[in-house]
């Protein structure tokens, strides 16, 4: 029986409030998630906090299809969300 859960769409308004290159962060409920444009217009949703040291993922610096903590520059791969150190990643949204 294929599952017919269907994962909720959410409006975050006009895609030109995210500026090309960087990220924002929402609150969608309890959770802080980052959203980043690339500069080819792909959007990527990470969890907010890095899992090291809680740093605001929305505020780091993206390239290369990878998300750099402002912290302490560990690196997340935006679509699976594995991080460079093999203990820690972040959840990704899509």
């Amino acid at each position: 029986m294929a599952d017919t859960t269907a994962t909720p769409t959410i409006n975050l308004g006009s895609i030109s409030r995210i500026p090309v290159g960087q990220g924002r962060c929402y609150v969608i409920g309890s959770d802080e998630i980052a959203v980043f444009r690339q500069r080819d217009g792909r959007l990527f949703a990470t969890q907010n906090r890095c899992p090291h040291r809680q740093g605001p993922l929305s505020e780091g610096v993206i390239g290369g299809g990878h998300l750099i903590c402002p912290l302490h520059a560990h690196r997340f791969n935006l679509k699976n969300g594995a991080g460079s150190e093999l203990d820690e990643c972040v959840q990704v949204h899509r």
